[in-house]
Formats: C-alpha cells, sequence, structure tokens
C-alpha cells in the first residue's frame, strides 16, 4: 500500500530495493533489471539536475516505446520536473502547440522525429533537445534556436562522472506530469496529475487483481500507449508495483502473440476495438495464451458480444473499466472476486465520490435513473492547465466540494454496478482515442473550398465509431472531392483524427441562431443505419 506522503521517486526507489534482479522491463528480447533501470534513471536525473533542470520544470517526452522512455519519465520524477509525454505520432503542428502551451524546457525525442521537434519548437526554442535513439542529426537550426542545446542519450550514459544528486524534496502534492487530452474548442489541454494522485490509482488499479495475481509476480504486456492514462494505470503500474513491463516497439498483433506465449505473460490491457481484432486474427490459434490471467479493457465500452467471445475462447473474464484523463484513470472498476451483471463497467472505486445529476437542472437524479456523472475525489485535479474557460465548463462547485463534470450518461443500480448509457455528445470515440468533432471540423475549414461543415461519430463495431464529416462547398467550388477534403485533413491532424468518410451536402440543418445541429444529423446518420 502506498503511503500518502510517498513520491514516485520513493515507491521505485522501494521497488529497486525488493526486486533488484527482477526484469523491470523486457524490450526485444532484452530484459533490464530494476537495479540496472535505476542505474539508468540515476544517470539521466543526475544530468537533467546539473544541466539546471529545475523542479516544476516542464519536459516533453516525445518517444515511440522503448526502456529509455520509461527511465526518462522515472528522472524527471526523480528531480522533481514535470513530464509531458505525447504522442510520437503528432506532426510539428500539435506539437508545437503543446511545447508553447506548457512553456517546455526540455524535449526528448527519438531520432526518427527529431526533424519535427525542432520544426515545433521554432517559436519558443527549449533549453534542449535530448534524442534518446541515434546520433544527432546534421542540421542546422533554426536562428531563434541558436542557443537550444542539442545532446545524444549515449553521451550521457557513457559518462562515468556525474556529479551526484543532492537530496530532493518532492511531495505527494508536486506535480508529477500533464497528461493532454482533447478540448471543446479543439486544441488539447493539460490536465495536471500529482505524485498522489498518479500512485493513488496505479494503487487501485493493481489492487482489483491481486487476488489473481500478487504484486511482484505479474508479468503485464503494454497494450495502450505510455502517454494515455489507461497505459500508464497499468503499464507504469506494472513497473510501480514490482511486475515486469514488456514494450513493444509496436504494436503488431504477430508480435504481441508471440511475447505472450514466450514470456508467460500473466497480463494484457487495451480497448475492446483491441480484443476484438484479437478474437479475428487468422493466426490466433497458432499461440498459446494459457498464462493470462487478468485481461483489462477501457477507453470506449465493451460490446457484450465481444465479452462473450473473449471468455468463449480464452476460457477466463474480460473485465472492463470506466474512466478519464482529468479523474486519471479509473473511475470504475471490476472487482475480480465478485459477480457482475452483464453490460456494467464496474462499480465506483473507493477513492471517488460520485453524483448523478439532471445536466440541465444539476439536481440529482433517483437510483437507477440515468444522469451526468460528477467525479470528487481527494486528490482530484480541479483545473486544466492554463484554460479557465475549459476549467468553467468541465469543473464544478457542489455542496461545498469540486467535481469534475463528464459529460457522460451513466446509471447505477442498487447495488453500485454502473452502466455506461451515452457519451458526451461532441466527442468521438475512434479506436480508443477520444477525437474532439470540432478539431477535425477546423482541419475542414482551413480548406479554401468549405463553406460549412460538420462531423460525427458513426457507431461501427469494429472501432468503435467511424469518424464521417458532412460538407457543404463554396459557391464554384464543387468540382471539389471528398478525397481531396480527407487527404487535406491527413496532413494536418494525427492518423486516428482523419475522417473515413466524407459527404458532400447542398445545406446541413441549423437552430434558429444559425447554430449547425450536430445532433440532427447524428441521429439521422443513426436512423440510416436502421433501414439498412
Amino acid at each position: 500500500m502506498v503511503t500518502k506522503e510517498a513520491s514516485i521517486d520513493d515507491v521505485f526507489r522501494g521497488m529497486v530495493e525488493q526486486y533488484p534482479e527482477q526484469a523491470a522491463i523486457i524490450f526485444v528480447g532484452r530484459k533490464y533489471s530494476f537495479s540496472e533501470l535505476d542505474q539508468t534513471v540515476q544517470k539521466i536525473a543526475s544530468y537533467l539536475y546539473h544541466k539546471g533542470v529545475k523542479k516544476g520544470e516542464r519536459a516533453i517526452i516525445y518517444l515511440p516505446h522503448m526502456p529509455l522512455w520509461v527511465a526518462t519519465w522515472l528522472a524527471l520524477q526523480r528531480i522533481g520536473a514535470i513530464a509531458v509525454p505525447v504522442t510520437h505520432f503528432y506532426g510539428y503542428d500539435e506539437l508545437a502547440y503543446i511545447v508553447n502551451d506548457c512553456s517546455a524546457a526540455t524535449i526528448f525525442c527519438s531520432a526518427a522525429n527529431f526533424d519535427q521537434a525542432i520544426k515545433a519548437s521554432a517559436q519558443a526554442p527549449p533549453k534542449r533537445i535530448i534524442i534518446l535513439d541515434g546520433k544527432l542529426p546534421e542540421l542546422e537550426l533554426p536562428s531563434a534556436m541558436r542557443e537550444t542545446e542539442l545532446t545524444a542519450i549515449d553521451s550521457i550514459l557513457s559518462d562515468n562522472n556525474l556529479p551526484a544528486l543532492p537530496t530532493m524534496e518532492i511531495g505527494a502534492t508536486d506535480l508529477a506530469e500533464f497528461l493532454y487530452t482533447g478540448g471543446t474548442t479543439g486544441f488539447p489541454k493539460g490536465v495536471p496529475l500529482s505524485h498522489a494522485l498518479l500512485l493513488e490509482a496505479i494503487d487501485v488499479k493493481r489492487d482489483e487483481f491481486v487476488p489473481l495475481i500478487p504484486k511482484g509476480k505479474g508479468v503485464s504486456i503494454q497494450g495502450a500507449p505510455l502517454n494515455h492514462i489507461l497505459g500508464q494505470e497499468l503499464g507504469l503500474g506494472s513497473v510501480l508495483s514490482g511486475d515486469t513491463l514488456i514494450l513493444l516497439p509496436k504494436l503488431d498483433l504477430a508480435d504481441l502473440f508471440a511475447h505472450i506465449q514466450k514470456y508467460g505473460v500473466t497480463t494484457f490491457y487495451g480497448t475492446p476495438t483491441l480484443c476484438r481484432m484479437i478474437l479475428e486474427h487468422e493466426k490466433l490459434d497458432d499461440y498459446d495464451f494459457s498464462s493470462l490471467k487478468y485481461v483489462f479493457t477501457a477507453g470506449e465500452a465493451l460490446p457484450g458480444e465481444v465479452a462473450r467471445r473473449w471468455t468463449e475462447k480464452f476460457k477466463h473474464i474480460l473485465y472492463h473499466g470506466y474512466g478519464s484523463t482529468e479523474t486519471c484513470g479509473g473511475i470504475t472498476g471490476t472487482p475480480v472476486t465478485e459477480q457482475f451483471p452483464d453490460g456494467t463497467c464496474g462499480k465506483l472505486v473507493h477513492t471517488k465520490t460520485a453524483k448523478l445529476v439532471n445536466p440541465d437542472t444539476m439536481e440529482p437524479v433517483p437510483v437507477d435513473e440515468p444522469g451526468e456523472l460528477l467525479i470528487s475525489s481527494e486528490n482530484m485535479v480541479t483545473a486544466y492547465w492554463d484554460k479557465p474557460e475549459e476549467t468553467s465548463l468541465h469543473f464544478t462547485e457542489l455542496d461545498g466540494r469540486i467535481w469534475y463534470k463528464t459529460g457522460d450518461i451513466v446509471r447505477i443500480d442498487k447495488d453500485g454496478w454502473v452502466f455506461f448509457v451515452d457519451r458526451s455528445a461532441n466527442m468521438i470515440k475512434h479506436k480508443g482515442y477520444r477525437v474532439a468533432a470540432v478539431k477535425v471540423e477546423a482541419a475542414l475549414y482551413t480548406h479554401e473550398a468549405v463553406f460549412e461543415c460538420c462531423v460525427i461519430g458513426v457507431p461501427d463495431d469494429k472501432i468503435g465509431e467511424k469518424i464521417k464529416g458532412f460538407v457543404v462547398l463554396k459557391a464554384g467550388k464543387g468540382n471539389t472531392t471528398p478525397a481531396e477534403l480527407i487527404q487535406w485533413c491527413s496532413e494536418r491532424l494525427a492518423s486516428y483524427e482523419v475522417p473515413a468518410v466524407i459527404e458532400i451536402r447542398d445545406t446541413l440543418p441549423k437552430s434558429a441562431v444559425g447554430k449547425i445541429l450536430r445532433r440532427i444529423v447524428r441521429d439521422e446518420e443513426r436512423e440510416k443505419m436502421k433501414l439498412h
């Protein structure tokens, strides 16, 4: 059990002391013990500290999965800096927004996306950029970045004369990281997570399945990104619980299957979409999955058909939960010691308090009736980073305490089981990602031919929701094709945000004040699906 005063580094050091020779990470066949990982963490932390990285300073982790991703994150925790993990799929536009928004002083990147990091830094140059694989490319920096220091990790790890670190005062309430999540304005919002909140979430999640797998005995395989709260809660959570974490360079299903079989993986987690893809893989029967004891899904609703097929195939339960970045992951979980009803996303975890209200009146709703879910907790996030307008939309004070308004409609039965009813109207759940419709619309509106547009999620059994755009073209631009608009989006958005389909229309439904009524468009599409 994590103490309330502990920092992430305190907990990690405890794991190193308890399991020094046990594998903390396995990556492409190489095992890294807890003591070896700690030595790498210490070198990176010492380098950063003596280069002037201060407590509370922001550092972006812009990397694919690798052991140095984890070591870098832990090194930042050791010196009290704030990690800002982002997907390595970001182009320079989106990275630049986050660099500017959080005033990042350091960027950790790979050789493959070094040029994107350079482009993203042109307007707000960081103090340093560190490449964690390969050598420094020969690249002339923009004049504005002449003061930016460029370093390759090899020069840090090979330096045996780094000065010792002083004793660092890092408290449980200090910030550990910012995780960025989609905004109603289309721009990402930084969610500041403290050491206490992260450790609490990790501890609660790991305790859920201790009856199946004692701490220090688990072998987890990364099924969700480390820059996502699900991937952190169970991935970084594995290392901070004394378990072994297997990292994959990329999520290739055949490679995933081979690792499960070779290393006797006990714990796997990912989206329901990923679980469906596993069930439908043509080589599934070629591998032995008998070591799996706990499989957890989150990020989108779990279809009953997927849960049933999984249990029939693997002879064990597919567990499901519900959470958000703003609540630091798990709002609900499914205890492995309890029987649960079909369709539930679990029970409220003991560290969270819930309130269901009518979203229009904010009045409480009766038991077993649907309402908007509000969440409060002792160590909760109470505001986005430097986003007062977004904060006022999503956080509220009721009954003398702060609540996060999830925007999701759920019901809770008399026994405490939570059932998901509907999601926030303007967020699209696509392949486990939360995609802001307004962000996709903003990209479409930059095309010279687009007069009006509307983007919605269309239910899809395989990927959760398919992103579909509806566009009204400007006069004289009638030769613009949907394919051209999709290509336009692909050059300006992350790959998972690009519409799969765009439909050209003459008009879009509007309110009396001229606001496009996305709800009507969504309802029209669902009616079409019923007819087919």
